[in-house]
């Protein structure tokens, strides 16, 4: 199994159906919340939901399109983060994340998302790591910011969430800027 070590607390491990059920378990704990700012967490509630995501994800990840990991903290799964998209053509990947509320304000994301930003110029090969997130969606937009990335602009129109429809930001990092820090 795909497992990538973030730091002593975190790993991340490419999904498998053994986390369909922690998964199924965390929708419920945090409809509400999620739902805020994806429109998944209205419609992918059951195992079965879950495992079909599992089967899509493993197979995009065999044809290299795509990555998604099941965040572990502390020996617990809480949440999912991911190269939604993985552009070969264009040399860019597309990080996504979720966590439960109750596991946001510790930096599980922001030390996840430095972990994928490194492995997608050092492993990939990648030049450009982007990440879209809801215009609104503050803690979201302040992982980038500390990751950072630099606001490329906000997009308008994105996504239909609920009866909304959310713009998104647009942040985005190059592998040169990663050298130039170092």
């Amino acid at each position: 199994m795909f497992k990538l070590t973030v730091d002593d607390e975190i790993n991340l491990y490419l999904v498998n159906d053994s986390f369909t059920g922690r998964y199924v378990e965390l929708v419920e704990e945090n409809e509400k919340y999620l739902a805020q700012w994806l429109a998944w967490p209205r419609v992918c509630k059951t195992q079965d939901d879950f495992k079909e995501f599992v089967k899509d994800s493993l197979h995009e990840y065999a044809e290299g399109k795509s990555m998604n990991c099941a965040v572990e903290y502390r020996g617990e799964i809480v949440g999912n983060a991911s190269f939604n998209t993985i552009q070969h053509e264009l040399k860019r990947v597309e990080i996504g994340y979720w966590i439960g509320k109750v596991y946001q304000g510790k930096g599980i994301i922001s030390r996840v998302c430095h972990v994928l930003i490194d492995y997608a110029f050092k492993n990939l090969e990648m030049d450009k790591v982007q990440i879209a997130a809801a215009e609104g969606n503050r803690p979201s937009r302040a992982v980038c910011e500390r990751l950072g990335m630099k606001l490329e602009g906000i997009l308008t129109h994105q996504e239909k969430v609920g009866d909304r429809i959310l713009n998104h930001a647009v942040y985005g990092i190059h592998r040169t800027e990663i050298q130039k820090s170092r």
